[in-house]
């Protein structure tokens, strides 16, 4: 195929606009993908019949080898192109998305998720990184990154309520076919609307960092996994220790080669390094507290999965114009307050909902939520349009990979930090309230979870139910305080550090033709990039 020389405009068009709506395809079925199995496993556990350990690979397979690949698969989109590794990445998500759906075993099902982790790995940094040369105006970029930031969330809230109402009509592997349309939407569209970039400067792939990046993402993951759901064990304090010894020698890697996967001076930037760090503490603080509030719903106040999942999309439908308007009032102050703004506002959201008690009417808890909802997308979508802003478009493959994978690795942490704190007052406070009063093979069913507590409740006669359940509703409503409050504490460490760190970092209001170096501007002590250093762009 021939190539024409292409050099996209200074100002999006209608063009560019129109294909930023195809690029939200893979963002919001890659996100969907995360959370639309939560309530197809009772049903595929029926059919295929896993086991234990096969039920979780099932679940978490597919978030172990996403966040493996992202800095993999972003350096191979900066290598090979962009929109290429794009429409390569949505012909094997949709081929993965048929195999898991007429999946005939557990074990073929899992290997299913394999792929389908590798395909989402292939479309997530493409998508960011190609919203990073279709918006060269910074104006613009920040509304085209808060649309897309907007998308990956909505996707997270909208895969559960998309899967129950799948499963109410159709077989469980429904819930994978909604993928194939999408991505046959995408392959049409892609290479219509979608100009290529690459960078013919790059040199060779760094297969040897490939694989060091593999070897230390995916042990991390499961390692700190493993420890917010199973307590302290040997192995995934051993898997998070060899993660860590490979993430060294994978550092070590990328300033010795001689093409290096990532460009590590970017993370000299603080405008790009700051960024990571906001967006992994916002994760952190998300997904740490998700958990508490979904069994919140359900176990607390008695909500079936679905009415749980459509409760949870309020505060999503509530923020939904945070991340346009945080980028409309970055161009008219310092970003870094808008930034902290957003933290505060997180901190005081979560503070609200953390004084949630058994019998509180449920509107202060969703408006409490969408508080916090609305604080983290103000620090995400602005972290990200920051980050791209700073970073070279030609590695912008890389730089978007690896700002997921800080996401990634919040939300991680988030689950077992934040979860390790909940689950301990819980336990603490409901060891007086089962002491000496069940077998003990119930009593530990009680500590392990809520849900537990209530299922043993459920076998005992009358009152003393009764009294199990209202103790094991007190309880973990104040693990959820502990939680919570725990998370409020992270956002104001966040707020402080983006006051601290990101002052007077902004971003070129417009595209010119400049010299390398004077693109976007910060401190003397961190030379800005330019949209002109761009490597030359091609398009079919």
């Amino acid at each position: 195929m021939a190539f024409t020389p292409y050099t996209p405009p200074s100002r999006a068009g209608r063009r560019e606009w129109t294909a930023l709506v195809v690029l939200m395809l893979p963002c919001l079925l890659v996100s969907m993908d995360v959370s639309v199995l939560y309530f197809a496993v009772p049903f595929l556990s029926a059919e295929l019949a896993p086991s234990g350990a096969e039920q979780l690979w099932i679940l978490d397979v597919y978030s172990f080898v996403l966040a493996g690949l992202l800095i993999t698969m972003g350096a191979l989109g900066d290598r090979i192109g962009r929109r290429r590794l794009l429409l390569s990445g949505a012909v094997l998500f949709g081929i993965a998305s048929v195999l898991a759906a007429y999946a005939q075993s557990a074990g073929m099902l899992i290997a299913a998720r394999v792929v389908l982790g590798i395909g989402g790995a292939t479309l997530m940094p493409s998508t960011l990184a190609l919203v990073r040369n279709l918006f060269h105006d910074a104006k613009q970029r920040g509304r085209a990154i808060a649309i897309w930031s907007g998308a990956m969330m909505g996707g997270i809230a909208v895969g559960p309520v998309l899967g129950g109402l799948l499963l109410e009509h159709f077989w469980w592997g429904s819930v994978f076919l909604i993928n194939t349309p999408a991505m046959v939407l995408l392959l049409v569209a892609g290479p219509l609307l979608l100009p290529e970039f690459r960078n013919p400067a790059e040199g060779r792939f760094d297969l040897a960092g490939a694989l060091l990046s593999l070897t230390a993402m995916l042990p991390i993951v499961y390692g700190v996994k493993e420890l917010a759901r199973n307590g302290f064990s040997a192995l995934p304090v051993l898997a998070l220790g060899a993660g860590l010894v490979a993430a060294a020698a994978f550092v070590y890697r990328q300033r010795t080669a001689r093409h290096p996967m990532l460009d590590l001076e970017l993370l000299r930037h603080r405008g790009y390094s700051v960024s990571v760090l906001m967006n992994l503490l916002s994760m952190f603080a998300l997904v740490g507290s998700a958990v508490f509030i979904t069994q919140y719903l359900q176990t607390v106040r008695g909500a079936s999965p679905l009415e749980a999942a459509l409760w949870n999309m309020v505060p999503t439908l509530a923020v939904g114009g945070m991340a346009p308007a945080a980028a409309a009032l970055a161009q008219r102050m310092d970003r870094a307050f808008v930034i902290a703004g957003g933290f505060l506002a997180a901190a005081g959201g979560f503070l609200w909902v953390s004084s949630t008690e058994v019998d509180t009417p449920l509107w202060t808890v969703l408006l409490g939520a969408s508080i916090y909802g609305a604080g983290m997308v103000m620090v995400m979508s602005l972290g990200t349009e920051l980050a791209l802003g700073v970073a070279p478009p030609e590695r912008a493959g890389s730089a978007s990979a690896l700002l997921e994978s800080g996401s990634e690795l919040g939300g991680a942490l988030g689950l077992a930090l934040l979860g390790t704190l909940g689950n301990t007052v819980y336990r603490g406070e409901i060891d007086g309230a089962v002491s000496g009063g069940l077998p003990a093979g119930a009593a530990d069913t009680v500590r392990e979870t809520l849900a537990g507590a209530a299922a043993v409740a459920g076998e005992l006669p009358g009152r003393a139910g009764e009294m199990l359940l209202s103790a094991a509703r007190t309880a973990f409503i104040h693990g959820l305080h502990a939680a919570l409050v725990g998370a409020a504490c992270v956002m104001v460490l966040g707020a402080l550090l983006a006051a601290a760190m990101l002052k007077g970092v902004r971003i070129q209001a417009a595209t010119e033709e400049r010299e390398p170096g004077q693109g976007c501007t910060e401190t003397p002590d961190a030379p800005a990039v330019s949209d002109a250093a761009a490597a030359p762009v091609t398009r079919s």
